[in-house]
C-alpha cells in the first residue's frame, strides 16, 4: 500500500511556488490591495466571481471593446474552485459546443503567458482516454471522428501504443485508446490570474474582498448591484459565482433561479517518483476505472468521480474562501484501489495530500450560460461540472459576445439558461440528481439512456392509466413522456436494461407501433408539448405574431398555420404551430423545452403599455395525438360529426365534443405528416376522452404509441425540429421551408425578413438534407443517432443532426445540413442543388463509413405501401 506521508499539510504550504508568485503579480495584474480604491458608483457591467470563469469573461469582454467594466470577487482572485482545479485541458467532448469551447480555451491559453508575462504553467502534455471494454471503445471512436473533423489531431491507438506513451500504464485489460496529443496541463490559479491581468490593462477594475448582497432588477430588467461596500448602478450583471451562484440569483426580491449545487470531489497529491515523472508524459482518463492520472511535479495527482458522491452544502452555507474540506480516505478508497490497478508501480509512492474540495455540478451535466428569462441584463455563467478550465476560455467569450452583440457566435442553446425552469431548483431535486450526475461524468452514456432521478415530476392526468399498459417513460423539460409500450409478455427487465450502439431491443416493439400509425389508429399522449395563448381587445395581437413570426398569421378564424419565431439573423428561435381561435385570440403549439425560452422571447418583445395577453396554459390542456388513416373514424363516431377532409381540412382547429366532453379543441395535424388529429383536452376530462377514444377505436385497430415511433415517423418524412435539427443560426430557407413557412409578401416587415430576401436572392450557405444508408446492415452495424460526420467526395462537408430507423424504407435515415467550402481556400459558398445531388455521400460512425443516398425531399411514394429494401430503386423516388 502506500505510504502516507505529510497527510496534514495545507495546500497553500505545499505551493509556496504559487503563493510567492500570486502574492508578486496580484500588484501588476488587479488593482491595488482591497479597499485601498472606492467602489466606482456605475458601470456598463458588473461581474460577480473572480475566477477561470469571471476573469475569462472580464478579459473577453474587455477586448470586445467595453470599458466599463467591474469585476468583483468575495475574496480573493482564483482562491475559490479554481485554486484547486486539477489544471486538465481536456477537448475531447462529447457534445459539440462543449468540443468548441474546449478547443478554444486551449488555444487561448497557449499564448496567454507570452501576451501577459504571467506564467500559466501551459504544457502540451496530450491525453490518453482508455477503453476496457468494446462499448467505450466506440464512445470514444464516435468522439474521435468529431475531433478530426474539426481539425484537432486525435487517433484510436492500441493497448501497445499506450504503453509506449506511458510506460507506467497496465494495459492487460484495455481495448484500445484514443490519443488527443494536443491536450494540455496548466496551472488553472496562475490562468486566471493571467485573464485578470489582461482584463486590467484593457480597463477593467478589480476589488477583492466585496461580496454582492443581491441585484436590483426594476420593470424587468438589471439596475444595479449591492455590495457590502456600496451600491453600482449598471447595464448588466454577469453571475459567475460558481457554487454560490445559486445563492446569489435568489437573494433579490425577483429571483433568478440558476440549478447548480455542489459535491466532494477528491484528488491525491504525491511527492516525486524515485525517477521523477516526466513533464511531457500524458493525462490519463481511465472511466471504466472512474479516475484520471495527470503528472504533478515528478508526482502524479489522480483523482475520480465515485459512485456514491457527497453533496455539500446544500444548506446554503456560505464560505469566502474555499478551504480543504476534510479527508476521507474511505471513501477516497475505490479510486484508489482503482489507481494502483492502472499503475500498479506506485504502491511504494509516497503521498503528499488528499485534496477535497467543493465543484458544483447541474441537472443535465452541462454549465449554464446565458441572460436570465425573467430580468433582462441578468447574465449567468457557472455549473462547470469539474470542467472549468477546459470550458472558461471558450464560455468567457461566447457569454461576452452574446453581451456585446445580443448573441454568442455559436449555437449554445445546449448549454442556455432558458433549458431550465423554476422546478429544477429545488434543493432536493439538485441534491439528489447531482448525486446521479457526478457518477455519469465517467459513465458509459448509450444512446437513449435517461436520467433516474427527479422523475415523475410532470406527468399527464393519463400516466398512471398508461404506466399501467406498459407505458416505458423517459424525461424531457421535467416531463414524463412515453418512449414505446411494451406488450404483455415481454422480458420487462431486459428491455429497461437495454443499452446499446447497435440495434436496440425495442426495434420490433416501435416496428409494430409504426405499423399501426400508418395502417390503423395510435394514440400519443402529448401533453407535455408547450402551449400558449396570446390575445387582445383590438388588433394587437395579430400585429404582434404577425411582426414576430415568419408566416402570415392573418387567416380565417379555425386555420392552423406553420411557422417560424424567427430571430434578426433569420434565424429560428421557435418552431411552432399557431391556431387562431377568433379575431383577436390564437393558439400556440410548441416543443416541450421550448417553455421557457419562448416565454421570455414573446415577452421580451411585448411593446410597451401593451394591452396584450399572454398566458401559458401548458398545465390547462392533455394532448391526444390520433395518428393513423382510422383517426377519422373513431373521432367521427365519437363526436357525431363528419371528419373527412371536406368538412375537416388540413391545418384546420374546432372546438369539439368527444364523449360527454365539451370544448376540446381539435387540430388535423399530427407533427408527423401522416393523417390524423390532436385534441387539446381541458384535464378535467382528459381520462374520460382517453377511456372513449380507446373502447372506440378497439374495432378499429387502435394501440398506444410512443415518441420513438413518432421519431421514426417524422424523420422519414422529413420533417425537421427544433433544438436537434432547427436553431438560432438556422433559417428557414436552408432547411427548404421558405415556401410554406415564410409569407415574405404579407404586407409588414417580420424579423429576420431581410436575411431571408437575401437569402432567397443569392442561395443559402448550408442546406438541409436527407440520407439514405445505402451499405448499412441494421442488424450487425453501429446505428447512427446523431453529430455522425457527413462526407462529400471524400471531404468532410456537415453533421448529422438526428436519425431513425424507417419502417418504411425498411433502411436508416439520416437528417443534416451539408456546406460547400472551396477546397483551395476553403472559404463558404453557396450550396446549391446541383451541388447535393452530383456529390457521393458517406456517414461516418464511429469511424466506419457507410455510403448514403443525399435528397432533398422526402420519398413520398414510398409511404402508401411497405417494400422490402431489395426492390427499391432509390434513384425512381418522386419529389413530394
Amino acid at each position: 500500500m502506500f505510504l502516507r506521508l505529510l497527510s496534514d499539510i495545507q495546500w497553500r504550504a505545499a505551493h509556496p511556488k504559487w503563493r510567492r508568485m500570486t502574492g508578486s503579480q496580484r500588484s501588476t495584474s488587479t488593482t491595488a490591495e482591497p479597499h485601498s480604491l472606492s467602489l466606482p458608483a456605475q458601470a456598463q457591467v458588473v461581474i460577480c466571481g473572480g475566477g477561470i470563469v469571471g476573469t475569462s469573461v472580464a478579459y473577453h469582454l474587455s477586448k470586445m471593446g467595453f470599458k466599463d467594466i467591474v469585476l468583483l470577487e468575495q475574496g480573493r482572485l482564483a482562491a475559490g474552485t479554481t485554486r484547486f482545479c486539477a489544471g486538465i485541458v481536456s477537448t475531447a467532448r462529447p457534445v459539440s459546443i462543449e468540443l468548441k469551447m474546449a478547443h478554444y480555451s486551449n488555444k487561448l491559453y497557449q499564448q496567454l503567458e507570452q501576451e501577459t508575462g504571467v506564467q500559466t504553467g501551459y504544457m502540451k502534455t496530450g491525453s490518453i482516454s482508455l477503453a476496457q471494454t468494446q462499448d467505450r471503445l466506440i464512445s470514444l471512436k464516435r468522439i474521435a471522428s468529431s475531433l478530426n473533423v474539426m481539425g484537432i489531431p486525435c487517433e484510436i491507438i492500441s493497448p501497445k501504443k499506450v504503453s509506449q506513451l506511458h510506460p507506467l500504464i497496465n494495459i492487460h485489460d484495455l481495448v484500445g485508446a484514443m490519443y488527443v496529443p494536443e491536450d494540455a496541463l496548466v496551472s488553472s490559479a496562475n490562468v486566471s490570474l493571467a485573464l485578470a491581468t489582461a482584463a486590467s490593462w484593457n480597463g477593467v477594475q478589480i476589488h477583492e474582498r466585496t461580496s454582492v448582497s443581491h441585484v436590483t432588477i426594476q420593470k424587468g430588467r438589471v439596475t444595479g448591484v449591492e455590495t457590502d461596500r456600496g451600491r453600482i448602478q449598471c447595464e448588466y450583471f454577469v453571475n459567475c459565482a460558481g457554487q454560490w451562484a445559486y445563492e446569489l440569483g435568489h437573494s433579490g426580491e425577483e429571483p433568478v433561479h440558476i440549478p447548480v449545487h455542489a459535491c466532494e470531489h477528491f484528488y491525491l497529491l504525491t511527492h516525486p517518483l524515485q525517477e521523477p515523472l516526466s513533464s511531457s508524459l500524458p493525462t490519463i482518463v481511465d472511466p471504466d476505472g472512474r479516475i484520471y492520472i495527470r503528472n504533478w511535479q515528478g508526482g502524479i495527482l489522480s483523482g475520480g468521480f465515485e459512485k456514491n458522491p457527497k453533496p455539500l452544502f446544500t444548506e446554503g452555507r456560505n464560505q469566502l474562501e474555499i478551504q480543504n474540506l476534510q479527508e476521507d480516505w474511505d471513501h477516497f478508497g475505490p479510486l484508489l484501489s482503482a489507481l494502483l490497478r492502472r499503475m500498479p508501480g506506485l504502491e511504494a509512492l509516497q503521498i503528499m495530500q488528499l485534496v477535497n474540495c467543493p465543484e458544483s455540478f447541474t441537472p443535465d451535466m452541462r454549465c449554464i450560460m446565458g441572460e436570465s428569462p425573467t430580468a433582462r441584463g441578468y447574465f449567468v455563467l457557472a455549473g462547470m461540472n469539474s470542467a472549468g478550465i477546459s470550458y472558461g476560455g471558450g464560455a468567457g467569450k461566447y457569454l461576452a459576445e452574446w453581451i456585446v452583440n445580443g448573441y454568442p457566435s455559436e449555437n449554445v442553446w445546449p448549454l442556455d439558461l432558458k433549458r431550465f425552469g423554476t422546478l429544477q431548483s429545488s434543493r432536493t431535486f439538485l441534491r439528489h440528481r447531482v448525486m446521479e450526475v457526478m457518477p455519469l461524468m465517467y459513465d458509459l452514456k448509450v444512446p437513449r439512456w435517461d436520467f433516474q432521478t427527479g422523475r415523475q415530476l410532470r406527468t399527464s392526468p393519463l400516466y398512471d392509466r398508461l404506466d399501467a399498459q406498459g407505458a416505458r417513460w423517459m424525461e424531457k423539460h421535467g416531463f414524463e413522456r412515453v418512449k414505446y409500450f411494451v406488450p404483455p409478455g415481454s422480458d420487462l427487465l431486459d428491455l429497461d436494461h437495454s443499452k446499446t450502439f447497435y440495434k436496440p431491443d425495442w426495434f420490433d416493439i416501435v416496428g409494430a407501433e409504426v405499423k399501426c400509425c400508418k395502417e390503423a389508429v395510435c394514440v400519443i399522449d402529448m401533453s407535455s408539448f408547450t402551449k400558449f395563448e396570446i390575445s387582445s381587445t383590438g388588433d394587437q395581437a395579430l400585429e404582434y405574431l404577425q411582426y414576430l413570426f415568419s408566416n402570415d398569421l392573418d387567416v380565417p378564424v379555425g386555420h392552423v398555420v406553420h411557422t417560424g419565431m424567427l430571430n434578426e439573423k433569420g434565424g429560428y428561435e421557435n418552431d411552432c404551430s399557431i391556431a387562431r381561435l377568433s379575431k383577436r385570440s390564437f393558439f400556440m403549439i410548441s416543443p416541450t423545452d421550448q417553455q421557457v425560452h419562448c416565454w421570455a422571447w414573446l415577452k421580451n418583445h411585448l411593446p410597451d403599455d401593451s394591452n396584450l395577453v399572454l398566458e401559458d396554459v401548458t398545465w390547462k390542456y392533455t394532448a391526444l395525438n390520433l395518428i393513423g388513416p382510422r383517426a377519422v373514424d373513431v373521432l367521427s363516431e365519437l363526436s357525431y360529426a363528419p371528419m373527412t377532409a371536406e368538412h375537416f381540412p388540413s391545418l384546420f382547429c374546432k372546438e369539439m365534443s368527444v364523449g360527454y366532453a365539451n370544448g376540446i379543441r381539435v387540430m388535423s395535424i399530427t407533427h408527423t405528416g401522416e393523417p390524423g388529429f390532436v385534441l387539446y383536452i381541458p384535464i378535467e376530462y382528459a381520462l374520460h376522452v382517453y377511456n372513449e377514444v380507446m373502447n372506440m377505436g378497439q374495432k378499429y385497430g387502435i394501440r398506444n404509441a410512443g415518441y420513438y415511433a413518432l421519431r421514426s415517423l417524422r424523420i422519414e418524412k422529413f420533417f425537421a425540429f427544433w433544438g436537434q435539427d432547427l436553431d438560432a443560426f438556422t433559417t428557414p430557407m436552408e432547411c427548404g421551408r421558405g415556401e410554406f413557412q415564410v409569407k415574405l409578401d404579407k404586407g409588414m416587415e417580420f424579423l429576420g425578413q431581410e436575411v431571408l430576401l437575401e437569402q432567397k436572392q443569392n442561395g443559402v450557405y448550408k442546406r438541409f438534407t436527407m440520407f439514405i444508408l445505402e451499405d448499412h446492415d441494421t442488424d450487425m452495424d453501429l446505428w447512427p443517432w446523431w453529430g455522425e460526420p457527413i462526407f462529400r467526395n471524400g471531404r468532410y462537408v456537415g453533421k448529422t443532426t438526428s436519425s431513425a430507423y424507417s419502417y418504411t424504407l425498411e433502411r436508416h435515415v439520416c437528417l443534416g445540413f451539408v456546406h460547400h467550402f472551396d477546397e483551395q481556400t476553403g472559404e463558404e459558398l453557396v450550396v446549391t442543388t446541383d451541388f447535393i445531388n452530383q456529390g457521393e455521400y458517406e456517414i461516418d460512425i464511429a469511424g466506419q463509413r457507410f455510403q448514403a443516398k443525399a435528397k432533398l425531399y422526402p420519398f413520398s411514394s414510398l409511404f402508401a405501401q411497405r417494400r422490402r429494401k431489395d426492390d427499391v430503386e432509390l434513384s425512381g423516388y418522386q419529389r413530394e
